[in-house]
């Protein structure tokens, strides 16, 4: 289910950013060939206009085929006599990067929106017992490797709803008084009954000490627990919070990202934590297990990450591309267009090199 709801997130992720550029590229009056949902091979196509619509067997996001944007073809065309007025590259340039900064400029629109929704839907916020409510629950956040709790089956998101050994049962449900009730029944069988993926289930759990490493003396199953409450935010309150959640989640990924670019140049970057595809999925399921509120919010900073890392001044990126379009407009004459196309086809494979390397990095944490 967890690759299932990851491909969904990456295909709208990727037609919300190819629909950024598709409308500023008609707003400007270039033509555009296609856009297409999900990549070729092609099942069916609808003309409107001058466009192909088409809808295609891959279901991987989506493109767009703005006429020009090869530089090649446009130079080709204008030497057949035809019209290339609007083409990509026969437009200003202050025309030429808004079509290509749209597609990020529609990411961050779109985290916005999914961190305004989620705020408006109600988010597991974490409370302190002393300010909790009767509506709080007890939520696993985290399940040590090889420890009781995992061999039972809990996983980070089960709602933990009883606790009993025998006729002894823990009347209040927060990690305190779970902690508590654990610690006293020490190699005995505890009854725990939780709730997961929307389905109610009970398993046994010996607890042992030996578990926690700062605290090896402490019996316990080894689980992490927080209360948790839902709080929902007014409709001007969610817009005003996601603005402000957008903005300094931007900040923070621009800032991580410059760090971690840093110390690479210095040989220190630790890339052991980079997340690919694989690693991703994981997250999803995660964040799925939270409630549709924090799936949101992770597709949200998925969102702002693609928007970042596309901004990047390296080739077959659209910062690439602004690139290209910056040094053009300083020179004052265009770029050669064979050297721009072999450019992005290198980067293009550099890419996907860096692609297989996070994933063999993701497999090699698996195991």
């Amino acid at each position: 289910m967890a690759i299932l709801v990851f491909l969904l997130i990456l295909f709208v992720l990727v037609l919300v950013h190819e629909w950024g550029h598709f409308i500023v590229a008609k707003k400007s009056g270039i033509r555009v060939d296609e856009f297409g949902i999900g990549f070729p091979p092609k099942l069916f196509g609808v003309r409107k206009g001058e466009t192909e619509y088409t809808l295609n067997l891959l279901p991987i996001g989506g493109f767009v085929r703005i006429y020009g944007e090869n530089a090649e073809d446009a130079v080709m065309d204008a030497k057949e006599g035809k019209d290339i007025s609007r083409s990509f590259v026969a437009k200003g340039k202050w025309q030429q990067a808004a079509v290509l900064v749209a597609g990020v400029t529609m990411n961050i629109l779109f985290a916005w929106l999914l961190f305004a929704v989620a705020l408006g839907v109600g988010m597991k916020t974490v409370v302190e017992e002393s300010a909790a409510t009767d509506s709080a629950v007890m939520i696993v956040t985290d399940v040590l490797h090889q420890s009781p709790a995992e061999a039972a089956g809990l996983t980070p998101g089960a709602e933990i709803i009883a606790v009993s050994v025998g006729e002894a049962a823990l009347t209040t449900v927060t990690p305190t008084a779970f902690s508590a009730f654990i610690g006293a029944h020490g190699n005995e069988e505890v009854m725990l009954t939780y709730r997961a993926g929307g389905e109610t289930h009970t398993t046994t759990v010996i607890p042992t000490q030996g578990i926690i490493t700062d605290a090896p003396t402490q019996t316990a199953i080894g689980t992490r627990l927080v209360l948790t409450e839902v709080v929902s935010q007014s409709f001007m309150n969610a817009i005003i919070e996601s603005a402000v959640l957008t903005a300094t989640s931007l900040r923070d990924i621009i800032v991580g990202l410059g760090s971690l670019l840093a110390d690479a140049l210095h040989h220190e970057a630790d890339f052991s934590q980079i997340a690919g595809p694989v690693g991703i999925v994981g997250l999803v399921g995660e964040a799925s297990a939270f409630g549709l509120a924090s799936l949101l919010m992770f597709t949200a900073f998925i969102s702002l990450n693609l928007a970042v890392i596309n901004l990047l001044p390296f080739p077959a990126l659209d910062g690439g591309r602004l690139l290209f379009v910056a040094i053009e407009a300083i020179k004052g004459s265009p770029i050669n267009p064979v050297w721009a196309a072999r450019l992005n086809i290198i980067g293009f494979f550099i890419l996907i090199l860096l692609m297989v390397a996070v994933t063999y990095n993701d497999i090699i944490r698996m195991l």
